[in-house]
């Protein structure tokens, strides 16, 4: 082959093998980060129900099987119920769980269903779910109206609930009855990409680098609507959105506090994470980070920035667990050891991504409680 043919065919080669990269690094990306809301993460385990009766459903035994807790469980046919704590004293099996069954809010657990747990244990509105009065709002968003819904009370503090990824603005349903009897109002907006929101312009999560645009909009609304100041509690990249309003809102300062569960503060491993969790092989993982940062805009020094501890202006309170395998929690520890007069930290084991209530939802409520009693 001639040197000139040589290199020519090099060239091709090398250039070939740059738009294979990039369009796996596009694959990977779109993978990890354009999944539709309200569908469990991929690397929570499928379970197989084998029976189920009037209060108690029999599962396969496994980790997630026997997290301790209360968790909806959803299956492929519309199955949606919600299960207690783990029988231990019922007859069963050696590969077998026995958990408490709670109610079944649509479809059969018939044997031989497929399952996966889910945080999100309600299906509907606050009224369909629990039985609480509410009012359906729009919020003029950037994009377009955002639908939201605003379960009043009588505080001049009101709580701004924001769910993450995985789920929908219905998660954050499993807090409203806490805050319905302390008479905290609740606005639960729908941010873009819901459903009845507008779409994100590229169809992708933004893990709150846009998003927050959205909560920005959503305290503006609170407060034209009589908010004194606001709570902001997310959950996953809600919690990051939270952590973007604190920081760049042209109203922050009307911000009293921030409830942080499960917070995505390090958007690199959580792009990997989210990319391995839907088996995306190894290789491809910082070829799905760096399409993520190109596509998205989503910049470490950003969310850091958002998240540094010297910044820090409002009290925090942090649910977060090192069984997280979405949002690594040391970014939290970190953040809750350097600045302990404003952070704090509660530490929840054996619970998944944005599931810290679900793990132990008396001590999760009465953190919560201690922390809101001084600043509403």
């Amino acid at each position: 082959m001639r040197p000139a043919t040589a290199a020519a065919a090099a060239v091709t080669t090398v250039l070939g093998l740059g738009a294979a990269a990039v369009a796996a690094g596009r694959y990977a990306c779109d993978v990890a980060l354009g999944a539709p809301p309200g569908r469990p993460f991929p690397g929570e385990p499928r379970l197989t129900v084998h029976s189920a009766g009037p209060d108690r459903i029999t599962l396969t035994r496994s980790l997630a099987a026997l997290r301790p807790g209360t968790y909806g469980i959803d299956g492929g046919d519309g199955l949606h119920a919600v299960v207690g704590p783990v029988l231990d004293r019922v007859p069963h099996t050696a590969d077998t769980v026995v958990r408490r069954l709670e109610r079944i809010e649509s479809g059969i657990p018939a044997a031989g269903a497929r399952v996966r747990l889910t945080p999100q244990l309600h299906r509907g509105t606050p009224e369909t779910a629990l039985a609480v009065g509410y009012e359906d709002v729009q919020i003029p968003g950037e994009l377009g109206p955002l639908p939201a819904w605003l379960v009043p009370g009588a505080r001049g503090t009101w709580v701004i609930a924001l769910h993450g990824l995985g789920t929908t603005r219905e998660h954050p349903l499993n807090l409203v009855p806490f805050f319905h009897r302390r008479r905290v109002p609740v606005l639960i907006p729908a941010y873009r990409g819901d459903p009845g929101a507008p779409p994100s312009p590229d169809g992708l999560a933004h893990l709150g680098d846009s998003e927050w645009r959205d909560v920005d909009a959503a305290i503006r609304y609170a407060i034209r609507r009589g908010a004194a100041q606001v709570i902001l509690h997310g959950f996953g990249t809600g919690a990051s959105m939270a952590l973007y309003a604190a920081a760049h809102s042209g109203v922050r300062g009307r911000i009293r506090g921030l409830v942080l569960d499960s917070p995505v503060l390090d958007w690199e491993a959580t792009v990997r994470n989210l990319a391995a969790a839907h088996r995306v092989p190894a290789p491809l993982l910082p070829l799905a980070v760096r399409a993520a940062q190109g596509r998205t805009g989503p910049h470490g020094d950003r969310l850091r920035d958002a998240a540094d501890p010297g910044g820090a202006r409002v009290p925090t309170l942090l649910f977060h667990g090192p069984d997280d395998t979405i949002a690594p929690w040391g970014p939290s520890r970190r953040l809750a050891e350097l600045r302990p007069d404003l952070v704090t930290l509660t530490t929840v084991r054996d619970a998944p991504h944005a599931a810290m209530w679900n793990a132990d939802p008396v001590r999760y409520e009465e953190a919560l409680r201690r922390f809101l009693t001084p600043l509403v």
